[in-house]
């Protein structure tokens, strides 16, 4: 090729290039919702109702029996489709400033996405999408002019911190979660200072985080999956945390009480009747974690 004719071709490729108008990633701020499957609604809505003394609203998608308000965040529960899944959860939701937007950035990055947002009952518009490990995620932009709120009343919690589920291909939810949506390691660490089990990986524009629950055995058991697909709700102290769920008529019991968690934050563990985890966790550690020190901001009270 003549040389006038390749940087002919150059530059033809390079004002192509600066024409092509750029994809610009909305934020995204947190959770917005989860939902889970159960088998025992009437259980399952005593714990929350009763327990943790959350109130309800009207269902908001389609298939939704209940849903359980935790300040401007919800958790919903549907019948299970397949009694005898090992899985209970439906999928994480995580709020963004722009569906559309949102949706547009990923499909310019090679991800594959619903043509168009949907609109829900409470006026919220979101997508819904397999993530590269096969986790159903919705990307969900609240109502501009109101949303719902759950009362405060006697709420053992007002804030969704954090959710998790088995991940077993680090590095495409990486490839997902970090390099293209702008998430970020908040905390990493394992029952050992040298053995990396879960690693929460914070929202680009807030404080609540995605949780990688890993080296999970290949087939496990319905309690088992329960301990790692889970919920977390944020308390600021523990103690009264606790102090709260037993004037609701809770002991603590078995696997259901307080502990020390590896990141140096007080937990308490709660489980639906499908043996999904509820956890309460304080919003900032009081002594040292193990393996790894956090890289991000701690969430608060709303």
């Amino acid at each position: 090729m003549k040389p006038t004719v390749f940087f002919l071709c150059l530059l033809i490729a390079a004002g192509a290039y600066a024409q092509a108008p750029g994809v610009t990633r909305p934020k995204i701020t947190g959770i917005d919702h989860v939902d889970f499957y159960t088998t025992n609604a009437d259980s399952n809505v005593a714990l929350y109702l009763n327990v943790l003394g959350l109130v309800s609203t009207d269902p908001v998608e389609p298939g939704q029996t209940h849903v359980f308000l935790i300040g401007s965040q919800w958790v919903a529960y549907s019948p299970a489709p397949d009694p005898k899944s090992t899985d209970r959860m439906d999928r994480i939701a995580f709020r963004t400033e722009d569906c559309n937007a949102l949706r547009s950035y990923l499909a310019a990055s090679g991800v594959k996405v619903p043509g168009d947002c949907a609109s829900s009952k409470n006026g919220a518009r979101s997508f819904v999408m397999n993530d590269p490990d096969g986790h159903r995620v919705e990307f969900a932009e609240p109502p501009k002019l109101s949303r719902i709120q759950g009362a405060i009343g006697d709420s053992v919690s007002h804030r969704l911190i954090h959710a998790g589920f088995i991940v077993r291909n680090r590095e495409a939810e990486d490839h997902f979660y970090k390099d293209i949506l702008g998430f970020h390691i908040y905390w990493y660490g394992g029952m050992q200072p040298d053995h990396t089990d879960c690693v929460a990986m914070q929202v680009p524009d807030g404080t609540d985080w995605l949780e990688y629950m890993l080296n999970v055995d290949a087939k496990p058991s319905l309690q088992l999956t329960g301990v790692m697909n889970h919920i977390s709700l944020g308390v600021s102290d523990m103690k009264n945390a606790q102090a709260k769920l037993e004037s609701h008529g809770w002991k603590p019991h078995g696997d259901e009480h307080a502990q020390m968690g590896k990141d140096g934050k007080w937990q308490l563990n709660l489980y639906d009747p499908d043996f999904t985890r509820i956890e309460l966790m304080e919003f900032k550690p009081v002594q040292k974690p193990c393996c790894s020190d956090f890289q991000g901001p701690h969430p608060h009270e709303p």
